[in-house]
């Protein structure tokens, strides 16, 4: 562990999936690590060597007092789709009270997760929160490293996962559209790398992270029916029947399969980075070592962030 001289880092859910990567590797370099979190109450996979409070952004003070003594913030928070109260909205009007909290705490940097492809014009509210998020980071007194993540996989991976589920369980996958789009798979671990060697940096810097790989959404589902050992028929259908089965599938599992904002994200090509690879681990090989333990059971999203399941 670092000294107490060194000051600490801060992750948000840290118990999450990527914060989970970043808090990680931070340990694994001797760095000190708290943790603010929606889940404080959640089995620790972190083997309590991290501070943990709540993440309570109706709270300025405590979330200050918390970050005192920080010397960067490693943020993760947004959300993957509206549900009840949990909107895009209000997903940025709190990351702006966690931007200030910093400020306010003196924390010197802030690397932030964002998303590739996002614009203030966009159409999809996803897109057009991370892009609001991201000028609010540059407007900030804190010195920034904007990591852009195109589709983040490991094996704690839903979007990965669920598509094996399902080739697993029947007979026919439907792509919506011509599944020609394209999308460009970055590791977790590699992600959360790149993430902690912004944090030794001083320069503002907005980075795409992107895996060496694109396939076409054809290619992607093709490629992980084969290493599960089942045989992908593909059916192509319209967005809006692609999104009628997924709600229908979502409401047997009790879950939020794929949105439309999702489908449409996808057809206009934005999971794919038009910079330079930025992360090595190659997904077909990642897919080679670890598709016997992919698709064995559902991962659900909102079991994981509206139920109080641990992941």
């Amino acid at each position: 562990m670092g000294s107490v001289r060194d000051g600490f880092n801060v992750v948000t859910g840290g118990f999450g999936y990527i914060g989970k990567y970043i808090a990680r590797r931070l340990l694994a370099e001797g760095k000190n690590v708290k943790t603010l979190t929606n889940h404080p109450g959640r089995p620790d996979c972190l083997n309590k060597q991290v501070c943990v409070a709540p993440l309570n952004f109706d709270d300025f003070d405590s979330l200050a007092h918390f970050m005192v003594g920080a010397r960067v913030l490693f943020n993760t928070y947004w959300v993957r789709f509206e549900h009840g109260g949990n909107t895009f909205a209000q997903a940025v009007a709190n990351t702006k009270k966690l931007i200030r909290a910093a400020e306010h705490a003196g924390v010197r940097r802030i690397v932030h997760v964002s998303i590739a492809n996002p614009s203030l014009d966009s159409p999809l509210p996803y897109y057009r929160g991370k892009a609001e998020v991201e000028e609010a980071i540059r407007g900030s007194r804190l010195t920034y490293a904007i990591l852009r993540p195109t589709v983040v996989f490991g094996l704690e991976d839903i979007l990965i996962n669920n598509i094996a589920w399902m080739l697993r369980r029947f007979p026919f996958f439907a792509i919506p559209g011509d599944g020609d789009y394209g999308v460009q798979p970055v590791f977790v671990g590699d992600l959360a790398s790149l993430a902690v060697a912004a944090g030794e940096r001083n320069d503002c810097e907005i980075l795409d992270a992107v895996g060496p790989e694109i396939f076409t959404f054809n290619e992607l589902v093709k490629i992980i029916a084969a290493r599960i050992g089942r045989r992908a028929h593909v059916v192509h259908v319209s967005s809006a029947l692609s999104l009628l089965f997924t709600r229908l599938m979502g409401f047997a599992v009790r879950d939020v399969i794929l949105t439309r904002e999702e489908i449409d994200g996808l057809l206009a090509n934005l999971l794919v980075s038009c910079e330079k690879s930025t992360c090595v681990t190659s997904f077909s090989d990642w897919l080679r070592e670890n598709a016997p333990m992919l698709g064995k059971s559902y991962a659900s999203e909102l079991q994981r962030h509206y139920r109080g399941v641990a992941h």
